[in-house]
């Protein structure tokens, strides 16, 4: 393997080191715990397991955090209802609905009802019109984009005057990671599926941020040597040696991509430690928010 391991269970430990001293602070010095509000709508298991493990990160770094869960058949009004109840009470000081919500609820809406103040997920509108603006910046960044970048700064990777790619486009990840590098004065190019000469773009790019939802559609020989390539892909991938009968890869074929990157994440073990630190981290900022607005 020539290219660096991007280990980022190690870097987003660092982050809850932070977070968790930050919290040891605010308790000593204010008596405050910061305090985590998930939303739970419908019984879908991976989304259940995301939140169990945000509980359990919560746990581990003295956040509080306080589960509501909502039936799969429950109204927009319910579940917007729930939103306005969590804004109003000043002991909560972060809110994260997750997502995907049933097909029958208006995503959008939800998310827009969330206090700006509260916004920990960084999927307000006004969070990420600043963020995409120059000039202006959101109170939360979205936390897998966030956490492409801590891994890239922990790496020492210089973003200025650096050709991007990010390849994907959602709301979640792609728009929010290609603001964010240009924020960082990467020239940065978006490319999706309907990108003519795909391979072109990749082969000028000194960073790859893979966040199409592919398996391993990014090979080696599609990579600028050196580059540094950020997988945010999570897919299955049938193995019959595995005891569930499938293995977790990402949006890069790992083992062709090391031999011509500069550096490069895991899956697992890359980016989805960071998400789950990032909102830690988010979290921490949303109560110190709350506390400096309490003078």
């Amino acid at each position: 393997m020539s290219a660096q391991l991007i280990d980022g269970k190690v870097i987003a430990a660092k982050v809850q080191a932070e977070v968790r001293q930050g919290v040891a602070v605010m308790l000593a010095e204010y008596g405050v715990v910061p305090e985590l509000a998930t939303v739970l709508v419908g019984d879908d298991p991976a989304s259940a397991t995301y939140v169990r493990s945000k509980q359990r990160m919560c746990e581990e770094l003295g956040i509080r955090s306080i589960g509501h869960h909502l039936p799969a058949d429950s109204t927009q009004v319910e579940v917007e209802g729930l939103v306005r109840q969590l804004n109003a009470d000043p002991t909560v000081n972060g809110i994260l609905v997750q997502l995907p919500l049933p097909k029958h609820l208006n995503e959008e809406a939800v998310l827009n009802s969330i206090d700006l103040e509260k916004d920990v997920d960084g999927f307000h509108p006004v969070n990420i019109g600043r963020l995409a603006m120059k000039g202006r910046n959101p109170l939360f960044v979205p936390c897998t984009p966030a956490g492409c970048m801590r891994l890239l700064q922990e790496t020492g990777v210089t973003l200025r005057g650096a050709n991007a790619v990010v390849l994907g486009r959602s709301n979640i990840v792609g728009l929010p990671m290609a603001m964010l590098l240009q924020k960082a004065d990467a020239t940065v190019t978006i490319c999706h599926s309907r990108t003519k000469d795909l391979v072109g773009f990749l082969r000028q790019a000194d960073v790859v941020i893979a966040a199409v939802g592919r398996a391993e559609m990014v090979t080696g020989d599609m990579l600028k040597p050196g580059a540094v390539v950020i997988d945010v892909g999570i897919n299955q991938k049938a193995d019959p040696t595995k005891k569930r009968g499938f293995r977790l890869v990402g949006d890069v074929d790992f083992e062709s991509a090391k031999e011509v990157a500069g550096a490069i994440t895991p899956v697992p073990g890359g980016v989805g430690p960071m998400t789950i630190a990032m909102l830690m981290e988010n979290t921490l900022r949303a109560a110190q928010i709350a506390l400096k607005k309490k003078g």
